[in-house]
This record gives structure tokens, C-alpha cells and sequence, in this order.
């Protein structure tokens, strides 16, 4: 990954540079905005995680137009952290873009996203990798137990984001996403053809992009795995009420989308 070292990226591609030499089997893409005191522990514990493994990875951090000194900081780390690169928006456009650059801008055979507070720890993915090997495209963790045996949440989240979160999630299963619970848990991953496909119809910007993400891999045959989720609620998180009101816009907007054959194979 020596192609991007800070360089700002605007527009989205299939493929931002050729794997040469090196097989990469996991692309670890961290969408990040102003991030400068959560995300050098993150970076830590994900390389440590990575250098136990057998196969061959990356980290690409994408930040969102950030403020403060997140670049700067992830720059810092690639001295001390193997594989690590960063794709600098010089806009702030939402989550969704974010993870949207990553997952085109990656090579891995799977591409995973996830939070840059670490709430859903990297070593989950030793429970997405069996999913992965049984022939599932999209493998994602969930939070809640109806989803998957065994999930939970380490420190319960505010209330309104409870009930806000309980309200959307009927809103979602009524209009978009029949059947899963969670789909918000910011932790999934998708082998290479499905992201790319994915990711190229994707249009949501903001947090629906989830949401959008797991309408798309539906309409497109792929099958959805999901694990169990040990997630730690960071309160320090930006998500606000106002984010969960504008989910529910997005999530109409994805409706739209899916009626008007906006997703479909042949779409653009």
C-alpha cells in the first residue's frame, strides 16, 4: 500500500492500485473524523491482532475532512504500525463516504470496516472467518441476541439511544431490511467482488449507509452472516439524536432507491 501517504482522493474507483507481488487476504479500513485521541490506541490493538496472523493484511485509514490532528496522528503511527496508509478527504461527507472510499480503494480478498474507538473489538473477526469459509459474501456482528446468540453490550448506551435505536430498527425491518436487528453495529466485512459491487452502487453518505449497504447485498443475491457482537459503548461517541432522525430520511431514500431499480445488477 505505498500509493497513498496522505494524498487526498475525491472520486470513487474499482480499484485504486494493483496488488503486485503480495496477496493481501484482509483489508482493515477505518473511517475517521476528528479522531486524534481514540484512534492511536485502535491502530495498536489492530496491528497487534494482525501481526499474530498468518495471513498477509493492511490498514487504510480514511479521514473525513477532519479538523483537528487525526492525520497527523495516523501519519505518526505508520512508523510503528506495518501496512498502515491513509486516503485524506479534503470534505467532510459522512461515514458512509468514508467507509464507501475505503472499501474501493482496498485490495484484500475481505474487506473489513470498522470503528475508530474500537467498541467492537478487531478479534471478532475470528468469528466472521468461518462464515467466510462456509461461502457467505457479507459477514457482519450484531449487538443484539435476536440477531445472534451470545451478543451484548458491555455498557448499556443513553436512553434515547435506546429507544431511538429500537424505534428505527422496526422502521428499518418495515421498509428496507426485513430480519436483522442490528444493522447499525459499525463492524463488517465483505469479500472483494461483493464490495466492490456493493460499494459501487452505494450512494448514502451518512450512518444509513448501513442500512443502504444491507439493501444492496440483498437485491444482489448475496448471503448475509452474522456473529455475535461484545460491544463497549464509548460515551465520548458523536453519534446524536439528530444522526437518528436523518437514518430514518436515509432510510426512506434507500426505499426510493430499491423502487426505482436503482440497485439492481445492470444499474449505474
Amino acid at each position: 500500500m505505498a500509493f497513498f501517504s496522505g494524498r487526498t482522493e475525491e472520486a470513487p474507483v474499482k480499484q485504486a492500485f494493483p496488488t503486485g507481488s503480495r496477496d493481501i487476504f484482509l483489508s482493515v479500513i477505518i473511517p475517521a473524523y476528528n479522531e486524534e485521541k481514540r484512534i492511536p490506541k485502535t491502530l495498536d490493538i489492530i496491528a497487534e491482532y494482525l501481526r499474530r496472523q498468518p495471513y498477509q493484511s493492511e490498514i487504510l485509514v480514511v479521514t473525513d475532512g477532519p479538523t483537528d490532528n487525526t492525520i497527523g496522528v495516523v501519519n505518526d503511527k505508520k512508523k510503528a504500525v506495518p501496512n498502515l496508509e491513509i486516503l485524506a478527504m479534503s470534505k467532510h461527507r459522512g461515514k458512509g463516504y468514508g467507509v464507501r472510499m475505503g472499501m474501493l480503494h482496498t485490495t484484500g480478498r475481505i474487506r473489513l470496516f470498522t470503528d475508530a474507538d474500537n467498541s467492537t473489538d478487531i478479534s471478532h473477526f475470528d468469528l466472521m472467518r468461518p462464515l467466510f469459509d462456509k461461502g457467505f459474501e457479507v459477514v457482519i456482528c450484531s449487538r443484539d441476541p435476536k440477531d445472534a446468540k451470545g451478543a451484548k453490550q458491555a455498557i448499556s448506551q443513553k436512553w434515547y439511544k435506546r429507544l431511538a435505536g429500537n424505534a428505527g430498527n422496526l422502521f428499518i425491518q418495515m421498509l428496507a431490511v426485513r430480519g436483522i436487528w442490528d444493522t447499525q453495529c459499525g463492524f463488517k466485512a465483505f469479500r472483494s467482488g461483493a464490495a466492490e459491487k456493493i460499494f459501487g452502487k452505494s450512494r448514502i453518505n451518512g450512518f444509513g449507509f448501513d442500512i443502504e449497504t444491507l439493501t444492496i447485498a440483498r437485491n444482489l443475491g448475496y448471503r448475509i452472516g452474522i456473529v455475535p457482537a461484545h460491544w463497549e459503548n464509548d460515551p465520548s461517541s458523536r453519534v446524536r439524536l439528530l444522526s437518528y432522525m436523518k437514518v430514518f430520511w436515509e432510510t426512506v431514500l434507500v426505499k426510493i432507491n430499491l423502487w426505482r431499480g436503482r440497485y439492481e445488477k445492470g444499474a449505474i
